[in-house]
């Protein structure tokens, strides 16, 4: 039975690659290989737009990766959870720092999506959050879907719906200088 199911999910990952215009489709896999490295190199390949949807952002090489892609010219989005709204210095920061403005998906219990959209036609997504522990710890899994427009339309249409019901990592960052101001 065990040699069945590899045969018979790569023949449906074909078939499926197949009807989704010739996608190409990579895995990766936590532990024993390197995820962080295999997303931020596509994030490194972007050259005109970059969704992203993030539960948390603890991986440097992740969010650096993302800064730069802003630095080269590329359009950054950005939406996390209500988890990245704390005190203390995060990758939501660091973005802040790079001039990339996050909005929070507070509008749901969780915003539980790991999806990035690169120049809107591949797909990074998984149960991989941007963190160290997912490389480090967790059994993870990242599956990037390139060169399928539809179904990158598709995750930008999502974001762009979550986007609208999101506001600006901002507005906690100011009412937390306005409560301290107050005391």
């Amino acid at each position: 039975m065990r040699s069945i199911l590899p045969i018979t999910t790569c023949a449906y990952l074909t078939l499926c690659a197949g009807l989704a215009s010739a996608a190409e489709l990579a895995p990766c896999f936590t532990p024993g290989q390197d995820c962080t490295s295999f997303v931020t190199r596509e994030i490194d390949g972007a050259r005109s737009e970059l969704l992203v949807q993030g539960y948390t952002f603890t991986s440097a090489p992740i969010v650096q990766a993302i800064a730069r892609a802003k630095n080269r010219g590329v359009e950054v989005k950005v939406i996390l959870d209500r988890v990245n709204e704390q005190k203390r210095y995060t990758g939501a920061t660091y973005l802040v720092n790079h001039g990339i403005a996050p909005l929070i998906d507070d509008r749901v219990s969780i915003a539980h999506n790991k999806v990035m959209v690169i120049d809107g036609r591949d797909v990074i997504t998984g149960s991989f959050n941007f963190t160290r522990a997912a490389q480090d710890r967790n059994a993870e899994n990242v599956l990037l879907v390139k060169g399928d427009r539809a179904l990158a339309e598709a995750y930008a249409a999502n974001w762009h719906r979550r986007a609208a019901l999101a506001r600006p990592l901002s507005d906690f960052r100011e009412n937390r200088r306005d409560a301290v101001a107050d005391h």
